[in-house]
């Protein structure tokens, strides 16, 4: 899978003030880019009054992440168009999108009825990943100890799994909702790989009943007591 190029998810005037405007500039024509890719795909997908599925390649080259973005775009600037679904429409308005008047230039162009098609295309390859979203979250708000869920968007599509998504707390300022620090340190629960991540990059912690069996395992592992630890406690005892 093609590493995708990082996605500037702010406004010019945050890039300027930053000192990040390269950044900007390189996201904003990718996603440019990504709309014409988007066009292109039902252009040649759409045949005898049907569109058959042209996602793949452009979720491939582009990643759920920017292609979400840039029909999100599409649909926030033609919000009053009959021809995108209520859904959809609802789809579109949970994506920040920053007021830089060069938002236009990534529009999809294409037909409005069959731009909503592809946006219902791209949403079923989405909900077929299978992620944890904040309906799979309790409401506590301590993730010290906690087995925590990261926002899809965090992930490189390659790791875009509810296996990844699950990410253990160990400490961290970023544990407490009231701590001025929004680091949380801990590891991803699959693989054990140590990093960190800010307080806002999780949806919460997750509730029990929708902890996978794997987990659910690995956990136990890690709370069942020390076996030689038991045994020179004992004999230490005697």
């Amino acid at each position: 899978m093609p590493e995708h190029k990082p996605l500037y998810r702010w406004s010019l005037e945050d890039a300027v003030r930053h000192n990040e405007r390269e950044a900007w500039r390189e996201s904003y024509r990718e996603n440019c880019d990504c709309a014409r890719a988007i066009e292109r795909a039902i252009a040649e997908n759409y045949h005898d009054n049907r569109l058959e599925d042209g996602t793949q390649g452009v979720i491939a080259r582009y990643g759920f992440d920017r292609v979400n973005l840039v029909l999100s775009n599409t649909i926030q600037q033609m919000e009053h168009d009959g021809r995108f679904s209520p859904e959809n429409k609802e789809w579109a308005r949970q994506t920040y999108i920053p007021e830089d008047e060069a938002r236009w230039h990534y529009r999809v162009e294409s037909h409005p009825g069959l731009t909503n098609l592809f946006v219902n295309q791209v949403r079923q390859a989405w909900q077929a990943l299978g992620l944890f979203d904040k309906s799979h979250c309790t409401e506590e708000q301590n993730y010290e100890g906690k087995l925590l869920v990261l926002k899809p968007s965090v992930l490189k599509d390659q790791y875009k799994s509810p296996d990844y998504q699950l990410f253990y707390a160990e400490d961290g300022f970023g544990c407490n909702p009231k701590a001025r620090g929004r680091k949380v340190f801990g590891f991803f629960l699959k693989d054990g790989e140590q990093t960190n991540y800010n307080r806002g990059d999780f949806l919460g912690v997750i509730s029990e009943e929708h902890l996978p069996d794997w987990a659910r395992e690995k956990l136990a592992e890690m709370t069942a007591p020390n076996e030689g630890e038991n045994q020179e406690m004992t004999m230490g005892g005697m």
